[in-house]
């Protein structure tokens, strides 16, 4: 399984002069978003056939004048045969698929033979600009096991307080689609879910990122307060949970 490497000016030279795609990400970890960490790290176990590497460009100004990252923002690289193939100033996760599409292009081009086993073509993210439905059948998959944050909103037909959080959730998640999936239970048709998570009084909003629980607040919020809930939602680096060892028999 291919893991990201921390390299230095010397490490990062003989990597570009390979004969491998290389994604450069320059970063000291001020200001990089916590969807786009986790999408890279993902992309990198996916990947077999690229190279991942992390660079600090305050410790390497070899690397940070190659690639002009001397501003101190993250700036993610794809190089391959001697060029840089793409650049993104501050990435974003939804940056990585067209990346790696524009690397795949580019290897085609120079060794068509090769392309197919030097990057693997990704599975593209299903891109929710609405609000989804969810219930006691898909809650695992829709919410748990989603690959972005998940605002979920417990709410009823006959809650007025629901109805008026409704449209700004809408807004909510067309502005900020590809970064965040925003869920609607109706708690009248999935009392499951109401009663593992004991949902008293709706609407009632939680936040799901990497199966953990990030937020969970009963009570309608107006659309500034959403608003930066869900910014925060996204950018917030919550470790994946460790996978629980069997029991011993």
């Amino acid at each position: 399984m291919a893991e990201i490497l921390n390299v230095n000016d010397a490490e990062l030279e003989k990597l570009l002069n390979g004969d491998k795609p290389v994604l450069v990400l320059l970063t000291s970890g001020d200001g990089l978003r916590g969807d786009f960490r986790a999408a890279y790290e993902k992309a990198a176990k996916e990947q077999p056939g690229m190279i991942f590497t992390r660079v600090d460009p305050a410790r390497n100004p070899k690397a940070a004048a190659r690639f002009q990252a001397d501003n101190g923002k993250p700036l993610l690289v794809a190089w391959y045969c001697g060029e840089v193939v793409a650049a993104r100033p501050k990435p974003w996760a939804s940056d990585l698929p067209l990346t790696l599409e524009l690397v795949e292009a580019k290897v085609k081009a120079l060794n068509p033979e090769a392309a197919e086993t030097v990057v693997e073509k990704p599975t593209k993210a299903v891109v929710h600009s609405k609000p989804v439905a969810v219930t006691d059948v898909t809650f695992e998959q829709e919410v748990l096991n989603s690959d972005l944050p998940v605002l979920v909103d417990f709410w009823a037909a006959w809650c007025g307080p629901c109805r008026m959080v409704a449209p700004i959730l809408d807004k909510l998640a067309a502005e900020f689609a590809g970064q965040i999936k925003i869920a609607k239970v109706d708690v009248d048709a999935n009392p499951g879910l109401s009663q593992a998570f004991r949902i008293q009084s709706i609407p009632n909003l939680m936040v799901v990122k990497n199966r953990t629980i990030i937020f969970n607040q009963p009570g309608a919020l107006p659309e500034a307060q959403l608003r930066e809930l869900v910014k925060q939602a996204i950018a917030i680096d919550v470790p994946a949970p460790k996978p629980q060892a069997p029991p011993v028999r």
